[in-house]
């Protein structure tokens, strides 16, 4: 057979995973913002059924015959083809030896515990989601156990989300963070100052906040034309078969408009990545973000670099007093900029500041390590938090809805993915250290100037999806890999800054 028959093969391969994707990405959108309650069991059918027919794709014989003969060739492909070939054969090693029922029964499970989980945090009521828990959990590990791997069972999960990723080397990279966030942060406690915060509790009409909405996504770039903002109990970003249907949600709180203001900022994050992939790749397999790491790179750049930034306060803060003079007349750009920055340690991950948000990771990275070791049980979880919450900040949740509970991760199966948080955190302070080499960054957002930046980010990461791996990504940008001294300056600088220490 020619090549260049396999190819076409493979490509229409692809091509037919990546609709039946468009068609489970649906459906699961449709599943979490307002579909009827009562169709949830079926809705996890059909949601099973759609991905069980992804997989089978994924490791069918002809699937197979394609990557072993490209294989063959694969000094003959283009760039594009070859990086389709790398991906999807990365995938297919770790699927093939899965069983499609195993695959059906999981993704059912995961749709119908993600209802759990919504009712069991409203009631505050960990007992009812443990048995879903303990059960994905236990078909996580059966799952790794078909891989038929030597590697550490949650080395596995860190690398399905940020290829090279292991425990030995987050840990290193968290020893540093903590050696730098820790004293820090009592430093910051210590230093007396007082930050008014008073005005952030205002309450603003949910229908206000879906104007601001609109109108922060407009400003930094999220194209509602190709997509939209909707309401979910846990906010999101989702891709609907490529970079022209890129959907985020957020969650109203009338009286914290500063979460759905910074939700929806880093949701924009995530979208505009997603919509910013050249033309040669748009809609194929490639058409993704290349790591979880690299795609939370630009979610936090978006909410917290330029978003918490002096620069872009400056800039909004008269529209936003036009928009809501009742609760934001006698409040001034430099008052914002202090209260959205204030840092205190606080019960809620998404909500955190940026100096103690990666060790909110760090709780959930020594949860899940403990979880896939074997050493702790399911029913442990709620006391093993309070604790390590207690011991990375100081404090200790008052209820499960508030601690346990708090994030939908496990419900969806994504384990491994809360390292990438921080992972990404740290890349964004170094991409915007690159930027500041070229073009004066905080100039731009205070004149509300966004496209530069944007234009930046989109030629050097968005444009590229997965053609490269992430290890190649950075290194074409700046000849050099992840490194945490970045993130530390930044944070470091930013914040004795405001402090005045």
């Amino acid at each position: 057979m020619r090549v260049e028959t396999t190819v076409k093969q493979f490509k229409e391969l692809l091509e037919k995973m990546k609709m039946l994707e468009g068609a489970l990405g649906t459906v699961y959108f449709d599943a979490l913002t307002g579909a009827p309650r009562g169709g949830a069991d079926s809705r996890a059918k059909r949601m099973g059924f759609l991905q069980a027919e992804i997989f089978s794709l994924l490791v069918s014989d002809e699937m197979k015959n394609c990557l072993d003969t490209l294989a063959a060739h694969e000094d003959s492909l283009d760039e594009i083809t070859r990086a389709m070939l790398r991906e999807t054969r990365r995938n297919y090693e770790k699927e093939a030896n899965i069983p499609v029922e195993t695959v059906r029964a999981y993704s059912e499970l995961t749709s119908k515990a993600h209802i759990v989980w919504e009712d069991a945090k409203a009631s505050n009521d960990f007992a009812s989601f443990a048995p879903y828990l303990e059960r994905i959990i236990a078909m996580k590990k059966e799952m790794l156990a078909y891989r038929g791997s030597d590697e550490l069972p949650y080395n596995q999960l860190l690398d399905d989300y940020e290829p090279g990723q292991t425990m030995e080397t987050l840990d290193v990279f968290f020893a540093k963070l903590k050696a730098a966030i820790v004293p820090f942060f009592k430093e910051l406690k210590e230093s007396g100052k007082q930050i008014d915060t008073n005005f952030k509790h205002h309450p603003v009409a949910i229908e206000a906040q879906r104007e601001i909405s609109d109108m922060l996504a407009e400003k930094v770039g999220y194209d509602l034309n190709r997509g939209m903002i909707r309401e979910t109990e846990h906010p999101f970003c989702i891709t609907i078969g490529g970079r022209d249907d890129v959907r985020i949600t957020t969650h109203y709180h009338e009286m914290n408009f500063l979460s759905s203001f910074y939700s929806v900022i880093h949701e924009c994050g995530h979208a505009i990545y997603e919509q910013n992939k050249k033309d040669e790749i748009a809609g194929t397999i490639l058409d993704d973000g290349v790591s979880m790491g690299i795609h939370e790179s630009q979610s936090r750049l978006y909410e917290n670099v330029i978003g918490r930034s002096r620069a872009f306060w400056g800039y909004i803060c008269d529209e936003l007093k036009t928009k809501l003079p009742d609760q934001f007349a006698p409040v001034t750009a430099d008052m914002l900029y202090t209260a959205t920055n204030q840092v205190e340690a606080s019960l809620i991950r998404i909500e955190a500041d940026e100096l103690t948000y990666p060790l909110h990771i760090m709780v959930r990275y020594e949860l899940e390590k403990l979880l896939f070791s074997g050493d702790v049980d399911v029913y442990d979880l709620p006391r093993l938090w309070n604790e390590k919450m207690e011991e990375y900040l100081g404090i200790t949740p008052p209820d499960d809805a508030r601690g346990i509970l708090q994030d939908v991760h496990w419900s969806e199966g994504l384990m491994g993915y809360f390292p990438s948080y921080a992972i990404g955190s740290a890349y964004a302070a170094q991409f915007w250290a690159y930027m500041e080499r070229e073009m004066d960054v905080y100039g731009l957002i205070q004149k509300g100037e966004f496209a530069p930046i944007t234009d930046w980010l989109k030629n050097h990461i968005h444009a590229h999806g997965l053609l490269y791996t992430p290890t190649e990504l950075v290194h074409r940008i700046a000849g050099e890999q992840l490194n945490v001294e970045y993130y530390i300056a930044y944070l470091t600088q930013k914040f004795r800054g405001i402090y005045g220490i």
